[in-house]
């Protein structure tokens, strides 16, 4: 990891000011880094780098890509007096590998084998922090200039020995930094009104003058650009606004904020809101990272358990080509393989927040969820349903029975199951003309009745009715079943 560029005048942050953001800002600046199969021979990663990718002013109009971001939030002072700011990105080192040959020369080759890795060329992704301190003064024009920073990072290689299991030398990477200069411009007004709000701008800009070789060449631009660019943004002594969902005295002034090529959502833990995650991946307030997950894999399309399994599969060559292409690859082969069964076991899924920890007592089973979705109602860990409308207090009250044709049809009795013109559901040309045994007529938030339903000749129904998991019909979506049960049961035997 690099040392952080500042400005020798500037006040660094507070300890740990930013830190809280940082886990979840890690998962943006690497999101996509190496996908699985985590092999530089793979197609999927032969093009890289799809977010928060700034390229200089010279080469947007060739791959439709921006120089430049600009993140709008608004905040209310109240006793702050400054604001510490970082942005993050990526700086592409462009990895060739050599052999040392018997005249003590190197020669480029496109691989070299070693006993646990295979090391092959590669874009690897350097980390770079560039900080400022902003005080909060009278906004002029003079201040604006001030507050600016700049920074240079100039082109450099840099060459690191491959050496055997006995020490001998093999070969060298060699790496090669292009340049990269930027600069980031905040700016902060005071909105007309009677609330006490200020709108903070932090615009950041890729000035690099790239060399014309790179201009219209994507893979020629990357090494002068900015990847992955994101903003934290921490407030001494006031508070950000939410932009997702902000005060409604404050809808129209967040309405006129631009925010491009980025977007900033508060990330502090729950209940904090002095901290700003400016991310070009749009995200949640107050994102965090599953408790579950073992760690970054780099490639968060995937779901966690099946790109485990996926890359536990893979061959000893494939690891070894995978060690060989980055080091946060071979991190991830390491991880899959020293996995604990427990670990593993947790990444198959996790239910939160389906019933509040009180301390009391669990309630006795009750009817189902009610609702227009006849969807499964998923258990807790009681194997009660999910949402108990015997325990809401705002749950409309349901009758025991309703009268459908002419009929009363309650628990326990037989309907066949209608439906009707407006449902779409594909799963409905299979239940459609079903019979079904009705178990509990329910209640909605919305005051409608609702009838839960088992199908008659489905051979989890023992299992459903033990668990509560029932489909969900409007009384108008059923008819009451005028067959007799013995010829119910000669539907059922009949080929």
């Amino acid at each position: 990891m690099s040392t952080p560029h500042e400005t020798p005048d500037l006040t660094p942050p507070p300890p740990d000011a930013l830190d809280r953001a940082r886990a979840v800002a890690d998962a943006v600046l690497f999101e996509g880094y190496v996908l699985y199969p985590y092999r530089a021979s793979s197609a999927k990663n032969r093009m890289r780098w799809q977010f928060g990718v700034l390229v200089p002013p010279a080469a947007t109009a060739a791959g439709g890509e921006h120089a430049e971001q600009r993140t709008d939030v608004l905040l209310e002072p109240r006793t702050a007096h400054r604001i510490d700011a970082e942005l993050r990105f990526l700086h592409v080192r462009r990895r060739t590998v050599e052999r040392l040959e018997a005249d003590g020369s190197y020669t480029e080759v496109p691989e070299l084998e070693l006993a646990d890795r295979v090391l092959v060329p590669w874009d690897e992704g350097h980390e770079e922090r560039v900080r400022l301190h902003a005080p909060l003064g009278e906004p002029t024009a003079e201040a604006a200039h001030a507050r600016t920073v700049t920074f240079d990072l100039p082109p450099a290689v840099e060459h690191e020995p491959v050496l055997d299991g006995d020490g001998r030398t093999l070969g060298r990477l060699v790496r090669r930094r292009g340049r990269l200069s930027g600069e980031i411009r905040p700016r902060i007004d005071r909105l007309p009104g009677p609330y006490r709000v200020s709108r903070l701008t932090v615009t950041v800009h890729n000035t690099t003058e790239a060399p014309p070789a790179a201009d219209g060449d994507r893979q020629g631009t990357l090494p002068h650009s900015m990847i992955g660019a994101h903003l934290l943004l921490a407030l001494d002594g006031g508070r950000f606004l939410s932009m997702t969902d902000p005060p409604e005295w404050a809808r129209p002034a967040v309405a006129e904020l631009r925010n491009e090529h980025t977007w900033p959502v508060l990330a502090g833990a729950d209940g904090r809101d002095d901290l700003v995650l400016s991310s070009p991946i749009i995200l949640e307030d107050h994102p965090v990272l599953a408790d579950e997950s073992p760690g970054p894999l780099y490639d968060a399309t995937e779901i966690d358990e099946i790109l485990s399994l996926r890359t536990a599969a893979l061959t000893e060559r494939e690891k070894r080509e995978a060690r060989g292409t980055d080091d946060r690859a071979a991190d991830v082969i390491d991880l899959v393989d020293t996995m604990p069964e427990a670990v593993r076991e947790r990444l198959h899924g996790a239910i939160r927040g389906l019933r509040e920890v009180t301390g009391e007592e669990p309630a006795p089973p009750a009817p189902p969820p009610a609702g227009p979705d006849r969807g499964l109602g998923l258990p807790d860990g009681a194997g009660h349903p999910w949402w108990d409308p015997e325990q809401d207090p705002e749950a409309a009250d349901a009758p025991a029975t309703v009268c459908i044709d002419g009929r009363t049809v309650g628990a326990g009795s037989r309907v066949v199951l209608t439906l009707g013109a407006r449902r779409s559901d594909a799963q409905d040309a299979f239940l459609r003309g079903r019979r079904a045994t009705v178990e509990a007529v329910v209640g909605d938030l919305d005051g409608e009745t609702h009838l839960a339903v088992v199908v008659d000749d489905d051979p989890g129904t023992d299992i459903r009715r033990q668990q509560g998991r029932f489909l969900y019909f409007r009384p108008d979506e059923v008819a009451p079943d005028e067959v007799a049960p013995d010829e119910v049961a000669a539907d059922l035997e009949a080929p």
